[in-house]
């Protein structure tokens, strides 16, 4: 499999999970939502929020290797949050959009990226202000890697609120392949 095959694998998988747990979400009422949970981030509002954070920093930090896309122009436009707790939205609507236009732009990206594009080193400030260098691939793995954690974190949350989001395994949504 080339990289940028994993790539478009995982914005897909982080789609398709996204708009499953923003759909179980949808139901449940804004006390719960914004309730503290005792968890990492209190409540599940705040979880996702942070998701959003975190996506939007990394998306951003990207833009040397991405703003010659079409593509990338919503998230060029976003501002950067100004730190890892920022409410980038106020209700769950507002949230829920901002979520669907970095997926959208992600998984749009994704098919387009060569594997030469993925091995192109990305220097970027951390939010303590440490710089590093890492190549697009590593650090896209990195940002999927973060979203899976954190949904881990909210399907716990919704689950003791009673809610089931259903199959969440990359597995579910990977091609059979043909046997000789």
């Amino acid at each position: 499999m080339k990289l940028q095959e994993h790539v478009y694998l995982m914005a897909d998988y982080n789609q398709w999970m996204n708009q499953k747990i923003y759909e179980a979400v949808s139901a449940l009422p804004p006390e719960i939502l914004h309730e503290d949970k005792k968890s990492f981030f209190g409540s599940i509002f705040a979880t996702l929020n942070h998701i959003c954070v975190g996506d939007t920093m990394w998306l951003k930090r990207f833009n040397s290797v991405l703003s010659h896309y079409d593509a990338y122009t919503p998230i060029a436009d976003l501002p950067m949050p100004e730190s890892l707790d920022v409410f980038l939205a106020n209700n769950f609507n507002d949230l829920k959009d901002r979520r669907v236009i970095l997926d959208e732009a992600l998984l749009e990206l994704a098919g387009m990226l060569s594997d030469e594009e993925l091995l192109q080193p990305v220097t970027y400030q951390n939010s303590k202000g440490v710089t590093a260098s890492k190549t697009l691939f590593n650090l896209l793995m990195h940002l999927f890697n973060h979203q899976t954690h954190h949904r881990g974190q909210i399907t716990t949350l919704l689950s003791q609120s009673g809610v089931d989001i259903g199959i969440t395994d990359l597995v579910f949504i990977q091609p059979n392949v043909e046997i000789h």
